[in-house]
């Protein structure tokens, strides 16, 4: 059974930094992709970031480029995102994604297989 588990979340001030970790077990992604969706309530999973497992290509959603930092850890099976500078606006609940494939660009959420549960991001100001 494939298992994502995010950790990091919690509440912060504007300005201030997190880092989110995800776990995965019961499967390797190392050749394919992971990545970060974050959902508000009532509105759709939006992409936040992603990484491919076998060349390390990330992208970035424009509103977190120089802020965010994703990164992954094939022996130990993890992708962690460094949130920066902190906004208000980035309070949601973050999701790790992962999927088998290379996931070419910024794709809909519904192109990821494997999710977590998430990890709340409460940013005050």
């Amino acid at each position: 059974q494939v298992q994502l588990v995010e950790s990091g979340g919690g509440l912060v001030q504007a300005g201030d930094s997190l880092r989110l970790s995800c776990a995965a077990s019961g499967r390797t992604f190392s050749r394919g992709t992971m990545g970060w969706f974050r959902q508000a309530p009532g509105k759709e999973r939006e992409f936040v970031a992603s990484i491919s497992g076998y060349s390390g290509t990330t992208l970035y959603a424009n509103s977190m480029k120089g802020r965010f930092t994703i990164s992954r850890d094939n022996a130990k099976n993890t992708v962690y995102m460094q949130m920066n500078r902190l906004k208000p606006e980035d309070t949601d609940v973050y999701h790790c994604a992962a999927d088998d494939r290379i996931i070419v660009g910024i794709r809909p959420w519904n192109e990821y297989t494997y999710w977590g549960r998430g990890t709340k991001v409460t940013v005050t100001k």
